[in-house]
């Protein structure tokens, strides 16, 4: 397969109908989505808390995007950010296209001084990026070992992580809840 010239950038207005079917796509066969990425990324849009939103493209196609939004921690560290959804259309996949939208979004994040990151994962793709398990802070229902941390400075806070309120989007912000 030829290495394509990728660009990224930042996401405009434009791109959120392509980001929401990017998203859609990259996630549609994935067996341990809910299926609900691209509604997560809307409710973090609508509630203004993308703190850095990147789009790949290929050729001036859209083929990948990164999300990434401020959490809490229960000890009251400040300045960290959850890293999710990253997603790429399933024929640019395995291409490096996430790799660079992580590195790129890690990068944007150290320029905020942030003190670090952390996001829920498959184990033996994020660790090449220098994150890692920790004992002393968690994710309240996730398991350990997909719990993920990268520190920026050192520290690393202790207790628990809480993502924002989007991450529990299930469906567009115009769709009736279910009951």
């Amino acid at each position: 397969m030829k290495t394509q010239k990728v660009l990224i950038r930042d996401e405009k207005d434009t791109d959120h109908s392509v980001i929401s079917d990017v998203t859609q796509a990259a996630f549609e066969t994935l067996e341990i989505s809910n299926h609900t990425e691209q509604f997560i990324i809307e409710a973090l849009r609508t509630a203004n808390a993308l703190t850095v939103s990147l789009v790949a493209e290929v050729d001036g196609r859209v083929v990948g995007h990164i999300a990434f939004s401020p959490v809490t921690m229960s000890d009251g560290s400040t300045n960290w950010y959850g890293l999710g959804p990253v997603s790429v259309l399933p024929d640019f996949q395995r291409q490096g296209i996430g790799k660079v939208l992580i590195q790129e979004g890690l990068s944007r994040l150290k320029a905020l001084h942030a003190k670090g990151c952390c996001l829920v994962g498959h184990p033996e793709y994020y660790r090449q990026f220098g994150f890692k398990n920790v004992e002393d802070l968690a994710l309240e229902g996730v398991p350990q070992e997909v719990f993920f941390v990268l520190s920026f400075d050192g520290n690393i806070p202790q207790g628990n992580v809480l993502f924002r309120e989007g991450f529990t989007a299930t469906g567009p912000k115009n769709a009736p809840a279910d009951n």
